[in-house]
């Protein structure tokens, strides 16, 4: 029995562009389960989907009531970390770029390129700035120009994976680092533990690797049929493309709508 839908947004939920199709939103309003979004986009990217109940932002940091909307729960990168990660990406990955994610806006100094148009942030002329104007620090980012992510994720990993967690959602060179301990998963096994919802009767789909915590969770996990590799490889289930509402068509099919 499926008592729980954890789903990814980019890649997965969406369509390109962002968009929510009339499709996925009225098959997860007629499911017969709780809805969670579980995305690595903060709060004010997902108040506007026109969808109720409740989402994990920044990769695990923050808990959104989508109804209310209100945030309910934030967990930080302590300010004395933020800086230690700072300063050992700038020595192991060349030209590397820091912004920080508040919960209410992205802080950046000048080299962060890592956002298009859509992904407006505020640049300040030097990093101690995005520091010391940051009231609190939900996320961190990491961008270098021309890097391979997944190895860029690695180098990171190892540099400072002992005070971090770091992955991706598949930006190009653009790191994503959050609070120790925190993920995806983490979140969402502490939502599920306060509802008295076991692991098996979640069902989780997800692109990236930021998603892989979540889909290891899970009791059912499906990897789009656009995801990461790595992804791919992780899922035994597969759901057609986010392109073709590969959820709603899942979700359609396990639940006879």
């Amino acid at each position: 029995m499926i008592r729980l839908i954890a789903t990814d947004l980019d890649g997965t939920l969406l369509q390109p562009g962002g968009v929510l199709s009339d499709r996925t939103r009225a098959t997860l309003h007629a499911v017969d389960a709780d809805v969670v979004v579980v995305t690595a986009r903060p709060p004010r990217f997902v108040q506007n989907l026109e969808l109720t109940g409740t989402a994990i932002c920044s990769n695990g940091a923050m808990i959104y009531d989508l109804t209310n909307r209100e945030v309910t729960h934030a967990q930080t990168v302590p300010f004395d970390v933020v800086r230690k990660v700072s300063e050992a990406l700038a020595e192991v990955i060349p030209n590397v770029g820091i912004a920080v994610e508040t919960g209410l806006e992205v802080l950046s100094e000048p080299g962060f390129q890592g956002f298009g148009p859509k992904n407006p942030h505020r640049t300040l002329e030097l990093l101690d700035h995005v520091f010391e104007e940051a009231h609190q620090v939900v996320q961190m980012l990491a961008w270098a120009p021309d890097a391979e992510v997944d190895h860029m994720m690695e180098i990171a990993r190892e540099a400072v994976g002992q005070h971090v967690s770091v992955t991706h959602s598949g930006g190009l060179g653009l790191l994503e680092i959050s609070p120790p301990g925190v993920s995806k998963a983490a979140t969402l096994e502490s939502l599920c533990n306060t509802r008295g919802i076991g692991k098996d009767e979640v069902i989780a789909f997800g692109d990236m690797p930021n998603d892989l915590s979540v889909l290891g969770w899970a009791g059912t996990a499906y990897a789009m049929g656009n995801a990461h590799p790595l992804v791919k490889q992780a899922c035994t289930n597969h759901a057609p493309p986010n392109t073709e509402d590969g959820v709603a068509q899942i979700l359609e099919s396990l639940f006879r709508l």
